[in-house]
């Protein structure tokens, strides 16, 4: 006996596998929003004053909380440091890898697409995030936690809740991690 399949008698199994992949998307693209992880491309202008404030020297290693699109990641290995980016976003994470690539910095500059609250940062010199005000006061306790005295911590738009910052400017917060 010979089965012939149609369009019509396919259609349940087509809709099927559309619902589960925008779910998958929703999962995936959508859900980090109310961990932290909304994507705003930050300026130029504003990345490279935030890299200036750190005085982001070469040889340094810098921490990209929720790196996007990998500008950050980009300015500061073209600068000498090592950059390494934790993105959630997998097709950031795609076009940010293909960037590194396109500059010529694999040595210099890296990106994972790992949610950052799972990132060790015990031997981080700076990190810069640009987080929602909503994860600020819990990503500052993994912050005092986890880095290094000394290590220098910037925030763009959105403080820590209760760290006084060595310097403001511009909507740009400059922490140093002091433990007592």
């Amino acid at each position: 006996m010979i089965y012939f399949l149609s369009l019509a008698s396919l259609l349940p199994l087509i809709k099927f596998f559309v619902a589960l992949a925008v779910i998958f998307l929703l999962v995936k693209f959508f859900v980090p929003v109310f961990n932290g992880a909304l994507y705003l491309p930050t300026s130029m202008e504003r990345v490279k004053k935030m890299l200036d404030l750190l005085e982001l020297k070469a040889g340094q290693t810098l921490i990209d909380l929720g790196s996007g699109d990998g500008r950050i990641l980009i300015e500061a290995a073209q600068r000498g440091a090592k950059a390494i980016g934790y993105e959630i976003n997998p097709i950031l994470v795609y076009l940010t890898k293909r960037k590194i690539k396109k500059f010529g910095l694999n040595d210099k500059a890296k990106i994972f697409w790992k949610d950052f609250w799972q990132v060790d940062l015990s031997q981080v010199d700076l990190i810069i995030v640009f987080g929602a005000p909503t994860i600020m006061g819990k990503l500052e306790k993994k912050f005092l936690k986890e880095m290094k005295p000394g290590a220098k911590i910037c925030s763009y738009v959105f403080p820590l809740p209760n760290l006084r910052p060595i310097k403001k400017e511009e909507g740009i917060y400059l922490y140093r991690v002091v433990k007592i």
